[in-house]
């Protein structure tokens, strides 16, 4: 499985924003993006954040914003991409959607890992069920009414609800059930493009692909 193994620090810092790829690392003092808050690289300190784009620089880095938050590399984003243009709606709100619904994303979504790095770690060792399968592929989609679930291990599931404790604050999404007791996951529903509360402009990322 290809994936992005260089400093996830670089990244937010590369985008000009926090993308909090690292989970709880993201909002103490130790983040190195509050220390280095400047563009990664030799010239980084010498390069000003507000240098006017082009509009194709300004789509590019949407698309390279939205790959990095979600972990995904370019051939996998380019398969969402025609895949949510070849289905009805709105092209780009299907495209979130998809990126949504990837069971990586939802184990973090529901909180019971604390980033979508720790998340697919969880996915890739096969601790996780869905609807009683086991399933061991991030990228795996769900379905309305699926029900996912942590193997019950007493390591795991120790260490998944400690998790939850810690970071339940942040919240769970209106089209998650999540049962921390059983440590079951429940889809409700698909998500919408409400439920996604990122700043993301998929209009740029169209405008790119549509060149």
């Amino acid at each position: 499985m290809a994936r992005n193994i260089g400093p996830a620090c670089k990244l937010c810092r590369r985008e000009g924003m926090k993308l909090f790829l690292k989970g709880k690392k993201c909002i103490t003092e130790k983040c190195l993006f509050n220390k280095r808050n400047f563009f990664p690289g030799q010239h980084g300190q010498t390069t000003t954040r507000r240098r006017k784009l082009s509009n194709y620089g300004m789509q590019l880095r949407e698309k390279q914003k939205v790959k990095r938050i979600y972990g995904i590399l370019e051939r996998q984003f380019s398969n969402y991409f025609k895949k949510a243009a070849r289905s009805k709606g709105i092209t780009g709100q299907i495209l979130l959607q998809l990126l949504e619904r990837r069971i990586d994303n939802v184990i973090f979504r529901g909180c019971f890992a604390i980033s979508r790095k720790g998340a697919r770690q969880l996915v890739a060792h096969g601790r996780v069920l869905i609807n009683g399968h086991r399933v061991d592929i991030p990228s795996c989609l769900v379905k309305e009414k699926d029900e996912i679930e942590i193997i019950k291990k007493a390591n795991i599931v120790k260490k998944v609800k400690d998790m939850y404790e810690e970071i339940k604050d942040r919240g769970v999404p209106s089209w998650l059930g999540v049962d921390i007791k059983n440590l079951k996951i429940q889809i409700l529903r698909l998500p919408q493009r409400e439920d996604i509360q990122i700043p993301i402009q998929e209009q740029l990322i169209i405008e790119l692909y549509s060149k």
